[in-house]
């Protein structure tokens, strides 16, 4: 079949046919499809886009490009737990999104597989595996055959893609990075689709976020990618359901590496871990651990409960999970993870020295840029503009405020943890990310919709 036929037909708004799909992909992940072909075809894809099924059959072939996570049992006697649902989560990416650092070990305290596979972070957005490599000697590195022990004995794993899961997307993603074609909801969905699904799943949950501080910028957008990714997912008979959630302010109070690590771990210590629906979304330092990204965790976590008939409402999914980390269970599973995977963390975490953003006017928070928060992480060297920059895990900052916040002038809006020499810009670009309004405005919805 020849790619420039296939080019030419996408180009030209034609649907391509299954065989047409797979044959390209598949030759390209083996090399006989140059890059500037497959260029050509994301951009065509890009301009053009696809339905469901062509969306369908291009996360198949990528996903068909390689080899598949497969938990068959351990022999009896090796300390391998019974078989359970394997089930993951995704997100899209957000500022201080740390919730996969507890869905993980709660699940597998719910009797759940969860074999995730994540990213690092690469422009504003702070990347999961960036956040465990704040502990000292954490892996993030696990071959295939590590991922499925792992995961048999201890019931969780967080580690990076293997080589061997979706290859095509790994060349894929570094030509659309390069071709301006990153934003094509068909290519987005078979990229992320086609590395869950490698997983071998029962169910995966998807959490698309939208705002200033998302790749989605609006809710439309958000919504369409969400509706295709939950589509891909049902059409390779998996049970998908995906929350479209609000990211025009970071997740819970820290964000950077370690100062998240510390937050997980302050969470999962909790003496009253409140479900969804209890206390509002609006707990302020010294008032327990964050109440949004309680809420966003259990709300994915029981959306998998669910959909493996652990339980039968979402209520009783939120009374388990709370019992799990009151019960100490949940902390326990995160450390025989972390320490499974070499990780010390009684080791120190070191954080940089503090300093404090006052407000210059008293007021409301009527905004708060994300995006910009994110980038003054970046600034003190806690992210990346390219994936070989180093990351100084100690840098991060606490936000002391929330949207619909009344604040008084000389009141501090955030707590900087930076190095003295790379303060005074950080701080500046989060001052000018909080916006402080003389009327009241109510805050957002944290969970705007679920689309199943």
């Amino acid at each position: 079949m020849s790619p420039v036929l296939t080019i030419a037909r996408k180009r030209d708004g034609q649907k391509l046919s299954a065989a047409e799909i797979t044959a390209f992909i598949l030759g390209f992940a083996r090399g006989e499809i140059p890059d500037y072909q497959m260029a050509a075809l994301a951009m065509s894809i890009c301009l053009r886009g696809m339905d469901d099924e062509e969306t369908s059959t291009l996360t198949e072939a990528m996903l068909s490009s390689g080899t598949t996570l497969s938990l068959n049992p351990l022999p009896p006697g090796e300390g391998a737990v019974p078989y359970r649902s394997v089930v993951d989560k995704h997100s899209t990416g957000g500022i201080g999104d740390k919730t996969s650092l507890i869905l993980a070990p709660l699940l597998a305290c719910c009797g759940l597989a969860v074999p995730m596979i994540s990213g690092r972070g690469l422009g504003a957005t702070g990347g999961t595996l960036d956040k465990l490599e704040s502990i000292p000697g954490f892996r993030t590195n696990l071959s295939l055959a590590e991922i499925r022990d792992q995961v048999q004995r201890v019931g969780c794993v967080i580690t990076g893609a293997t080589a061997d899961l979706a290859p095509a997307d790994k060349k894929l993603y570094a030509l659309r990075d390069v071709t301006a074609t990153v934003e094509s909801i068909p290519l987005i969905t078979a990229s992320i689709m086609s590395k869950k699904l490698a997983e071998n799943l029962d169910a995966l949950v998807l959490d698309v976020k939208f705002g200033s501080g998302a790749f989605m910028k609006s809710l439309a957008d958000a919504r369409r990618l969400a509706v295709s990714l939950v589509e891909t997912g049902k059409r390779m008979s998996v049970k998908t359901t995906a929350l479209v959630t609000d990211m025009n302010q970071p997740l819970g109070r820290m964000v950077g590496n370690a100062l998240e690590v510390d937050e997980v771990l302050a969470t999962l210590t909790a003496e009253n871990p409140l479900p969804s629906g209890e206390g509002g979304l609006r707990s302020k330092p010294g008032e327990g651990p964050p109440a949004d990204l309680l809420a966003l965790t259990y709300s994915l976590a029981a959306e998998l409960l669910l959909a493996t008939g652990k339980v039968a409402t979402a209520d009783e999914a939120r009374a388990k999970l709370k019992a799990e980390i009151i019960s100490g269970r949940a902390l326990a599973k995160f450390r025989e993870m972390v320490t499974t995977q070499g990780g010390d963390l009684e080791a120190p975490r070191p954080i940089a020295p503090a300093s404090e953003v006052m407000a210059d006017r008293e007021g409301f928070v009527t905004a708060i840029d994300a995006e910009q928060i994110g980038m003054a992480i970046i600034e003190m060297g806690g992210g990346r503009c390219v994936m070989s920059d180093a990351i100084d895990h100690s840098v991060g900052l606490e936000m002391l405020v929330r949207l619909g916040d009344r604040v008084e002038r000389g009141m501090p809006l955030v707590r900087l943890f930076s190095p003295p020499k790379r303060q005074s810009a950080a701080a500046s670009r989060i001052a000018g990310a909080i916006t402080i309004g003389a009327d009241a405005c109510s805050p957002p919805p944290l969970i705007v919709e679920q689309i199943k």
